[in-house]
């Protein structure tokens, strides 16, 4: 017998099917339902490694962090019941991120199902609201036709999560299923005709603005945006958390369409006259509650290229909507002459609003955070990686920091907490000699920061800035501007954050000035292993716009 059709277990045939679409690692917290699974991982050690998580949240985090990063889906593996439960974070994320991925869960046997069995859960009405695909495999024989169709899945269109349920008695089974070929993304590329529609349609554009965003940019299609925006003198700004798309050190990057987006950026929305957007799903956020645009009828020009045909007009009917890999539209574009009659001086009007929004505001406070982000960015590599947890204090990286490729930007648009962690972890074990620096509140810190305890163990070394407040600052800053000084519920009673990081076996500094900064940065990124950085905060500068006095005061 062939060695593609000797019969199996299912457990050995669905990581050898994990191998042949080229996965090299998967995040998980180990369960008795899928034992053949983690048995059968132990003959390929050498080929893929197996990484566990302190929690199941965080197992999928890094499963999500690892999609975001290369492209490819990041294998996720969680027990039935509790352990699926916890690892929905990531589905969630994963979806509204649009990221690859694909959530391997145990099931109860075959025979218990629907009788409510220890654990049992039905996942394909738990997750159908958050995966692109959810399914359980009821046959060993079929595991290498459901791993194709799932990695394809979560790769092709708007890359997403996907959800595969295992029932532990169905990767006992033995089978001898012939091997499917690696998957490949399908992806509908703008065609020719699409680009001199959209060229076209900006011919007579007095004030352009493009907009990008969205998933999967690579590096070569992130500079052709570059190109394309510096040979027309268009101004692009960037969606939530999708800094990386763009240089911010070219003359045409103009800011970021975020939770603390920089007024004169909001302003040039509504007097821009067409709006190139490029991969951006033109969300909540994006569009500041939806706000900046006018819903069904912008009176802008828009132009919306994206992946998914039905994202395109979902809330903002545009006037031309191309479906397609938006990141590959600059270099379709290359060719044409892209708004030639733009008023003189709009690029350079947004640029300045733009470099005057990073001067940080001015502040007596010993620790001046926007002073702390600029000594950050001057000594970060250029392929320095920085994930983003939720919460007010990340405006200060958003704002101040420089992204652009090779560095990534590590985000949830979805704003769940305690994400920036695992997600640093999964960088730093992606490439341990690259400078990893997750940054996150003392909130989401609490949710996740045992995650440092996974780094220590498989060699990384992410460097942890800690915003410490004592508040769930971003729910604070709400409470002020709605309720003035009726404080409920957001103040928080920290550890020893020394302790918990030495103990967790990381490095630690505590840092109360500015000066302090540079010297304890310094010394985390020449560690071997993970450094967390507690940085005292005043809470009375709540972001990096306001301070609590000045919203009780209702400015």
């Amino acid at each position: 017998m062939s060695e593609a059709v000797r019969p199996r277990t299912g457990g050995q045939i669905l990581v050898d099917q994990l191998l042949i679409h080229g996965a090299d690692r998967a995040f998980c917290v180990p369960g008795e339902s899928y034992l053949e699974v983690l048995d059968a991982l132990h003959d390929h050690r050498d080929r893929i490694t197996l990484y566990n998580a302190r929690h199941e949240a965080g197992a999928a985090n890094m499963a999500e962090a690892h999609g975001k990063l290369t492209g490819q889906p990041g294998i996720a593996m969680v027990t039935r019941g509790p352990g699926a439960c916890h690892a929905a974070v990531g589905v969630h994320i994963a979806h509204q991120d649009s990221t690859p991925m694909i959530l391997l869960i145990g099931q109860v046997a075959r025979d218990a199902r629907d009788r409510e069995g220890f654990q049992e859960v039905d996942y394909r009405a738990m997750f159908a609201p958050l995966a692109k695909w959810v399914a359980e495999i009821d046959s060993a024989a079929r595991i290498p036709e459901y791993l194709s169709r799932a990695f394809r899945t979560a790769m092709s269109g708007r890359p997403g999560p996907v959800v595969l349920s295992l029932p532990e008695d169905m990767l006992t089974e033995r089978a001898a299923p012939a091997d499917a070929p690696p998957a490949r993304a399908t992806r509908a590329r703008p065609t020719n005709a699409d680009a001199a529609d959209i060229a076209a349609a900006m011919a007579e554009a007095k004030r352009p603005l493009v907009i990008a965003g969205g998933p999967v940019w690579s590096d070569d299609e992130a500079a052709a945006l570059r190109a394309m925006a510096e040979a027309n003198r268009l101004p692009v700004a960037v969606s939530f958390r999708r800094q990386d798309v763009m240089d911010h050190r070219s003359d045409a990057y103009v800011g970021e369409f975020g939770t603390g987006v920089a007024p004169a950026l909001v302003e040039a929305v509504g007097r821009a006259d067409l709006l190139l957007v490029l991969g951006a799903r033109l969300g909540e956020i994006t569009t500041k509650s939806y706000t900046t645009l006018a819903a069904p009828a912008p009176h802008q020009t828009l132009i919306h290229v994206h992946a998914d045909a039905d994202e395109i007009g979902r809330v903002f009917a545009p006037t031309l909507g191309v479906a397609g890999h938006a990141p590959a539209v600059p270099a379709a574009l290359a060719a044409h002459a892209l708004a030639p009659e733009a008023e003189s001086g709009w690029l350079e009007e947004l640029r300045a609003a733009r470099l005057a929004d990073l001067e940080p505001p001015q502040t007596d406070w010993p620790l001046d955070l926007g002073q702390a982000m600029r000594i950050l960015d001057a000594a970060l590599p250029d392929d320095a990686v920085v994930t983003l947890d939720a919460g007010n204090h990340t405006g200060w990286p958003q704002r101040f920091l420089t992204f652009g490729r090779p560095g990534r930007q590590l985000g949830s648009t979805c704003g769940s907490m305690g994400y920036a962690v695992p997600a640093a972890v999964a960088a730093s074990l992606h490439a341990p000699a690259r400078t990893v620096v997750a940054c996150v509140g003392d909130g989401g810190f609490m949710m996740s920061g045992m995650e440092i305890a996974t780094a220590v163990q498989h060699g990384g070394r992410p460097i942890v800035l800690v915003f410490s407040n004592g508040s769930y600052g971003t729910i604070r800053m709400h409470q002020e501007r709605e309720h003035p000084g009726r404080v409920s519920g957001t103040d928080i009673a920290n550890p020893d954050f020394g302790a918990l990081a030495t103990g967790l076996g990381a490095r630690f500094a505590r840092v109360e000035t500015t000066q302090a900064f540079a010297p304890a940065l310094e010394a985390a990124m020449a560690a071997d292993r993970p450094t967390v950085i507690e940085l005292v905060t005043d809470l009375e500068r709540i972001s990096t716009r306001t301070t609590i006095s000045a919203l009780r005061a209702g400015r």
